[in-house]
């Protein structure tokens, strides 16, 4: 079955979602703001799902059409080939968004799409009452100047909840966009990562994924695997091609440290979750003493910065020792996450490349040293 799929992100990350997506093997990938469009069958479904490592999740999206009264709402959800996809004890609840729209009440919305719903089954299933106490169909709208968009969430929880991380630090950053960093610093599985900032480990933790083609999220399950719709055997599939597809024979090291000793120990135990605890190298140290061995280089870090642990003052004058310690050399790169619009005059030299990337609401800026 051909369906047309979505896969909602962070602001900045929408080019690697859409080339992710092709590389796996999805059709008519288009990128928008903070979403990426793409079809495929159940397999690319399955695939985007265990792969994505920059997507936030995957919907089915089953119509878009425009809307200005209920009654226009109620007919379009209605005319949904629901019973498709949601059995009769199925779980189907709605949420949803509305901006710059004439149907402006969320919760409103929300009963219309719901009723909707029932009618269309009811008319499938010849029954009247619905228990949904079966896997759980999410059903997600957006209604963005009239125009509504229905879709079914296949993932559940978000695709950056890889599973590796009950527990975090104090600001843990976000694993879609610590892989994201990894991959916009050209991580390769031959190289020597460092991350002086370690926290819970996440940057390490990805750029260890990435260098070795490790999927993501092959560890967690997803909503749509419960759904009688798509078969098991499609996710069995794609979990053996996702362990064909590893590469065994890397070359690919990542020292990581943090001034706190319990960061070390956390990083660690994160790692060994995901499985690439021996790729990883972690001790407790300051960064006034950061004295890398090897020859070359890829640092990824995102340190501590004033609306996030420390005040600004303290944080511009960590940027300074990182300038001095960060040195410009053959070999190496550094890339850096910062709120701060100071930060390149406080680092000591302009970056060779920039980029804007959003650390949860905060925006940021990725500054990326490669000369």
């Amino acid at each position: 079955m051909r369906m047309l799929m979505q896969a909602p992100c962070l602001l900045g990350v929408e080019g690697l979602v859409a080339d992710e997506l092709r590389i796996m093997g999805a059709e008519n990938v288009k990128a928008e703001n903070a979403r990426v469009l793409f079809e495929g069958d159940e397999n690319i479904l399955a695939r985007a799902n265990i792969w994505s490592r920059f997507g936030e999740r995957i919907l089915i999206v089953l119509d878009r059409f425009t809307a200005v009264t209920f009654e226009e709402l109620f007919q379009g959800v209605k005319a949904l080939p629901w019973s498709e996809f949601i059995g009769k004890d199925d779980t189907f609840p709605v949420k949803g968004f509305s901006l710059g729209s004439v149907l402006h009440s969320v919760p409103d919305c929300q009963k219309i799409i719901k009723k909707a719903v029932v009618e269309s089954l009811k008319d499938d299933y010849g029954i009247s009452w619905f228990e949904e106490s079966g896997p759980v169909h999410q059903i997600q709208f957006s209604v963005m100047k009239d125009e509504v968009t229905i879709m079914l969430d296949t993932s559940g929880k978000g695709l950056h909840k890889r599973g590796y991380r009950p527990v975090g630090n104090d600001a843990p950053i976000r694993e879609s966009l610590a892989a994201a960093m990894c991959s916009l610093s050209k991580l390769r599985h031959y190289h020597t990562m460092y991350d002086p900032f370690c926290g819970s480990g996440t940057l390490l933790i990805e750029g260890a994924l990435l260098a070795n083609n490790i999927a993501p999220s092959v560890k967690r399950n997803f909503d749509a695997e419960r759904w009688d719709s798509i078969s098991s055997d499609v996710w069995k599939e794609e979990r053996e091609r996702a362990a064909e597809l590893v590469k065994t024979d890397t070359d690919f090291i990542a020292f990581g440290s943090d001034i706190d000793p319990h960061c070390a120990e956390l990083t660690m135990i994160n790692a060994k979750r995901a499985g690439v605890d021996k790729f990883l190298r972690v001790s407790s140290a300051d960064i006034k003493n950061f004295n890398p061995t090897s020859e070359r280089g890829t640092l990824i870090t995102n340190p501590p910065y004033g609306e996030r642990m420390l005040d600004i003052k303290e944080a511009e004058r960590l940027y300074s020792v990182m300038g001095n310690k960060f040195v410009s050399k053959k070999g190496w790169s550094y890339g850096i996450i910062s709120p701060d619009e100071q930060f390149e005059k406080c680092f000591g030299r302009k970056a060779d490349k920039r980029r804007k990337l959003y650390n949860g609401m905060i925006k940021c800026q990725y500054y990326m040293y490669f000369r």
